[in-house]
């Protein structure tokens, strides 16, 4: 009776290997310039400079002292302001009730200048959308994102990701491990993206799962990192001896 054998990196061409590679490459390229967005994105949330656990808390759950908008005026975004006296405007615009005809005729004009560069849902939807006033007012008023915002981001975070985390896996499985390694280990970065992401939606409820975030999110990027750095190791530099 014939061993059934399953193709390992050592079966596959050097055209394989460099395709797999500059794909592996890529994407933890990417995976790194993802993290710098999320710093960018979500630290000085609370006015202070730096990505901390607050930021996160503000950011899914909202915070009691003062809205998103004020805490990233008074904080990180000031700077991306062209006249310093439009914060005055903007906080006082907030602190009257952020009401739509006030956006219309003070607010508007301030956020297309300077903010909708980067805040706009095409070019970026894991940011506040500050181009009207729907937008504008979720982060003007108490609490953090909306339920809506979380569910639009969270499935284009799913399909994307696990489109990504497929053809990891499908190239990490080529690797020479315990069988049984492999099969955990192509599992737990899914995993990891479930809890990641419906801790989100949890956070909005109750702060204490920003903790949750913070380590799902975590632990995915490192089952990520893992697996295309020994697929890469293996690719190249591994040497199986003859059995």
């Amino acid at each position: 009776m014939a061993v059934e054998r399953y193709t390992r990196f050592r079966d596959i061409s050097i055209s394989e290997r460099i395709l797999n590679t500059v794909f592996l490459l890529t994407i933890g390229l990417g995976y790194l310039m993802a993290l710098a967005n999320l710093y960018y994105t979500h630290q000085g949330h609370d006015g202070q400079a730096g990505l901390s656990i607050n930021d996160v808390i503000i950011n899914y759950h909202g915070s009691n002292g003062q809205t998103r908008l004020a805490s990233a005026i008074n904080g990180i975004m000031e700077p991306n302001l062209k006249y310093k006296s439009d914060k005055e405007v903007i906080l006082k615009w907030i602190q009257d009730g952020a009401d739509e005809p006030g956006y219309a005729e003070k607010i508007s004009p301030i956020l297309n200048r300077d903010c909708i560069l980067c805040h706009s849902p095409d070019i970026n939807p894991s940011l506040p959308d500050l181009t009207n006033y729907t937008g504008v007012a979720e982060v003007a008023h108490k609490g953090g994102a909306s339920y809506p915002r979380l569910i639009r981001v969270s499935h284009i975070h799913l399909f994307g990701i696990a489109f990504i985390l497929y053809f990891i896996g499908r190239i990490f499985l080529l690797c020479d491990l315990n069988v049984y390694v492999k099969r955990v280990a192509v599992v737990i970065p899914f995993i990891a993206m479930l809890v990641d992401v419906s801790s989100w939606l949890v956070t909005k409820y109750n702060p204490a799962f920003a903790y949750v975030v913070v380590a799902s999110g975590g632990l995915m990027g490192l089952s990520m990192g893992l697996q295309i750095l020994l697929s890469v190791y293996q690719m190249w530099f591994y040497r199986e001896k003859d059995e």
